[in-house]
């Protein structure tokens, strides 16, 4: 696929992109080279080859799931205004 000037005009129309025919040429030649990078990557075989979610094979290191904090619950509602049931009740905002 490649884009001809006029199409590389209307481009820049659309996105609200004032831009001079020299310009216009400049960038002409840049998605084209973009496309035929695609269009080669496309014609690569990738039967059998699975999708991979990092291009190495790495893993991560992952800390110890331990408690690192002390309960403060009953501290923390102590000072609260109102509870009811070990809930936080707070005035109603939407109508």
């Amino acid at each position: 696929m490649s884009l001809t000037l006029e199409q590389v005009k209307r481009i820049a129309h659309l996105a609200r992109i004032e831009i001079s025919d020299d310009e216009a040429l400049t960038t002409q030649g840049h998605l084209n080279g973009i496309f035929q990078l695609i269009e080669q990557m496309q014609a690569v075989d990738t039967t059998g080859v699975e999708p991979m979610a990092h291009a190495q094979d790495v893993s991560q290191r992952l800390r110890d799931d331990a408690v690192s904090e002390t309960d403060r619950r009953a501290a923390y509602q102590a000072v609260a205004p109102e509870i009811e049931g070990g809930l936080y009740l707070v005035p109603k905002v939407i109508e």
